[in-house]
């Protein structure tokens, strides 16, 4: 395994030598890396999509975004997979700030689990190894419906919850009660809204699916899933890194220190909330830049992000920072894997096609962001 800088220093001498044009994705998609070519050879395949934003920032210290997008359509659908859980964290932040009578730090129960859990913990979980049952359990306490509107109040469209993750009844709108220390209970209503069928591009996929060890020949139906279209979700990381470029309405109400919390949380790695390094290695949940090493991350760069990975589909949305070279960008990315056009099979090239080209993405843009400085 090369190390990450031989892999930096290549890619920025591929990136000076390149023709320089607008947009500065099609330089990078134009990359000799293996990682890169092998997916613009099918590009049609792998339904990519990428979202990059420039940083620049005047004398006086404002900030001005400079947005270049590969193949972004919010019509063409893909499955979101966990990357639901950084919306789900933050709105549970924001609930949980705006009541006088808790903290992220509560102990709570729910019928689904009788063990005491916090909202701290949960958003923990969710960033470091990006559990489930941490999720299902913000879901549990704020339905679908509150998601939608709250993200809708922020101008975060479109956007549609509809279920829980991996688990029996996923989308049964009725929800357990949330039992919070000190015999309250706090539940945002008894039952969530009726799931309508999306109506997008690429809802119906692939030529298969499995269902119950049965092989049914004929695409699998999307129109009843999640929905977190890439720009939604990139718009929810600039507000929360640059809230002042945004009006009240579209802040996130976060006090400064569930803020603090938050960005901390999203930017650690596993083994710096006690998990085994072998399993969970730096880059298992930092698809940029690092996905494909299980060498540790610099402790100078900083990845702000979410993954997620399912029937496929691999996404992340990130905010990365270098903090000895002084460079920081938005990037947000997407590509399916599915060869043989089955779902739900468990045979997807994640290993082989999906994380390397996430991560020498990555990679692509880091090196022109330091051959532009």
């Amino acid at each position: 395994m090369r190390s990450l800088s031989l892999l930096l220093t290549l890619t920025c001498i591929s990136i000076s030598c390149s023709k320089k044009t607008r947009n500065p994705l099609e330089t990078v998609l134009q990359s000799e890396h293996p990682a890169i070519s092998k997916v613009m050879e099918r590009i049609e395949d792998y339904e990519v999509q990428i979202l990059y934003t420039e940083i620049e920032r005047d004398i006086e210290g404002k900030v001005r975004f400079i947005d270049h997008s590969f193949q972004l359509n919010s019509k063409n659908y893909f499955y979101p997979a966990s990357t639901v859980k950084l919306p789900a964290a933050v709105l549970a932040l924001e609930w949980v700030d705006q009541d006088s009578l808790l903290t992220r730090n509560t102990k709570y129960t729910t019928l689904r689990d009788s063990l005491p859990h916090t909202i701290a913990d949960d958003v923990r979980q969710i960033f470091a190894v990006s559990d489930n049952e941490a999720y299902n359990r913000l879901y549990e306490l704020m339905g679908r419906l509150y998601m939608d509107i709250k993200l809708g109040n922020h101008y975060v469209k479109p956007v549609r919850f509809a279920h829980r993750l991996s688990t029996d009844n996923a989308s049964d709108s009725v929800r357990s009660p949330i039992h919070f220390e000190g015999n309250q209970t706090r539940k945002i209503g008894y039952s969530d809204k009726y799931l309508y069928v999306l109506e997008l591009e690429k809802q119906h996929k692939g030529k298969g699916f499995v269902r119950n060890d049965s092989l049914i020949e004929q695409p699998m139906d999307f129109s009843l899933k999640n929905y977190f279209p890439l720009q939604a979700q990139h718009d929810i990381m600039k507000r929360l890194f640059f809230p002042d470029n945004f009006n009240r309405k579209e802040q996130f109400q976060l006090s400064k220190e569930s803020m603090e919390f938050l960005r901390r949380q999203m930017s650690t790695v596993p083994r710096n909330n006690g998990y085994n390094e072998e399993e969970y290695y730096d880059g298992y949940g930092k698809f940029f830049l690092f996905g494909d090493t299980k060498d540790r991350m610099p402790e100078h760069i900083k990845i702000y992000n979410k993954v997620g990975y399912a029937y496929g589909t691999l996404t992340d949305t990130a905010y990365i920072v270098d903090e000895e070279e002084g460079i920081d960008f938005f990037l947000s990315a997407t590509i399916l894997v599915n060869k043989n056009g089955i779902f739900n099979d468990d045979t997807y090239e994640y290993d082989e096609i999906g994380v390397p080209f996430l991560a020498e993405l990555g990679r692509e843009i880091y090196a022109f962001e330091i051959q532009k400085k």
